[in-house]
C-alpha cells in the first residue's frame, strides 16, 4: 500500500500537466485568499475535485490502469491507494493555497476547509474510478451543479456540492451529509474497479 501511494504521488509530481495545474490553481487560491476566504474555500474544493478526477482518470485515459492492476491485482488496494494519494495532494494543495487565508487570520475558514476538502478528494477520486472519463465527469457534474443543485435545489438541498459549500461555511450537519455522499461514492467505486478495462 505504501509503495502504491508513493508511486501515485511520484506520478503526480512528475506529470507536467498535474504539477502545472497545482501551481496555477494554487496561485489563484493565494490571490483569492487575500480578498475573500469564502472564495478561497470554493476554489480549494473545485481545485481538489479537478486534481483528484484527473489523477485517477488519467490511468484510464492513458491505459496505464492495465499495468497498475497487473502490478497490484487486488483492485481494492489500488482504489484505496488512489484515495489516499488524492487526500495527501488535496491537503498539500489546500495548505499552500490557503497561506494568505491563514496570514489574514481567517483560522475558522481554514479549519472548516480542512475538514471538508479531504472528503472532496475522496468523493472526486471515487467518482473518477466509477465513470473513468474525466471530460464526461466534468461536463456531467458541471451541468448537475448548475441545473440540479443551483436552479432546482437553490444550493439548499442535501446534495453533494451544496453540502460541500455549507460544510465549508461551518455547518456540521452538512459535513455529515457530504460525508454520506462520499461514502456512497466509495461503495460505488469498490464495485466499479472490478469492471473490465477492455471497453475503456
Amino acid at each position: 500500500m505504501i509503495t502504491l501511494v508513493r508511486s501515485e504521488l511520484h506520478r503526480m509530481a512528475t506529470v507536467r500537466s498535474t504539477w502545472l495545474s497545482v501551481a496555477i490553481v494554487g496561485a489563484l487560491g493565494l490571490l483569492f485568499g487575500v480578498f475573500d476566504a469564502a472564495a478561497w474555500q470554493l476554489l480549494a474544493g473545485v481545485g481538489t475535485f479537478g486534481l483528484a478526477v484527473m489523477h485517477v482518470g488519467q490511468h484510464y485515459q492513458h491505459r496505464t490502469a492495465v499495468l497498475l492492476h497487473l502490478a497490484q491485482p487486488n483492485r481494492t488496494v489500488t482504489l484505496v491507494g488512489h484515495l489516499v494519494a488524492a487526500v495527501v495532494v488535496a491537503l498539500v494543495f489546500m495548505t499552500l493555497s490557503g497561506a494568505t487565508v491563514l496570514l489574514d487570520g481567517d483560522i475558522r475558514e481554514f479549519r472548516d476547509a480542512a475538514a471538508v476538502v479531504p472528503l472532496m478528494a475522496v468523493f472526486a477520486a471515487a467518482n473518477a474510478a466509477i465513470f473513468r472519463r474525466p471530460t464526461w465527469l466534468f461536463l456531467g457534474y458541471g451541468g448537475w451543479f448548475i441545473f440540479v443543485e443551483g436552479l432546482a435545489g437553490r444550493l439548499d438541498a442535501p446534495l453533494p456540492f451544496s453540502a460541500y459549500l455549507a460544510a465549508g461555511g461551518g455547518d456540521r450537519s452538512s459535513l455529515l451529509v457530504f460525508a454520506g455522499w462520499t461514502g456512497v461514492s466509495v461503495i460505488g467505486a469498490l464495485f466499479a474497479v472490478r469492471r473490465d478495462l477492455v471497453g475503456d
